[in-house]
């Protein structure tokens, strides 16, 4: 059970009651620590289900977690990248704030529909006469 609150920024803070970790054997080169010692970090956070969040970073949320969220709604992080147990616990920390800002940031402006300017359609139907003359160019000569 991970105790210390998570700060996202100075609006969203997810609680340590709704965050669990558990702690498991990491593969990879590390020697005899690897078989020994439990350092990769599993961090499960209920997306679906949880106060801090707002609705709209939580839909947001769903769909950046991908492959990540269970069908239950839980965001599984996995952390085995570095060889402490501290350094995967605060990676997995890190990436999921970093999931959450992403999903909290403010939708882009909509799209204002432009016109093309006279001399854009001008240059353009110019372009097209000239392809029409060099393909002519290519014709069999008359006989007359």
């Amino acid at each position: 059970m991970a105790s210390d609150p998570l700060y996202i920024n100075d609006r969203i803070t997810i609680a340590g009651w709704e965050l669990t970790e558990q702690f498991v054997l990491a593969g990879g080169p590390g020697g005899q620590n690897v078989n020994k010692v439990s350092t990769a970090v599993q961090l499960f956070f209920n997306l679906v289900g949880s106060p801090s969040l707002p609705e709209r970073v939580k839909t947001n949320a769903i769909k950046l977690a991908g492959r990540r969220l269970s069908k239950e709604g839980v965001l599984l992080i996995e952390a085995s990248r570095f060889r402490s147990q501290d350094r995967n616990r605060e990676d997995a920390r890190e990436r999921l704030k970093d999931l959450v800002l992403e999903a909290a940031k403010p939708p882009p402006p909509p799209r204002r529909k432009t016109k093309p300017t006279k001399g854009s359609i001008e240059r353009r139907l110019k372009a097209k006469v000239g392809r029409g003359e060099i393909k002519k160019m290519r014709l069999r000569p008359d006989d007359t």
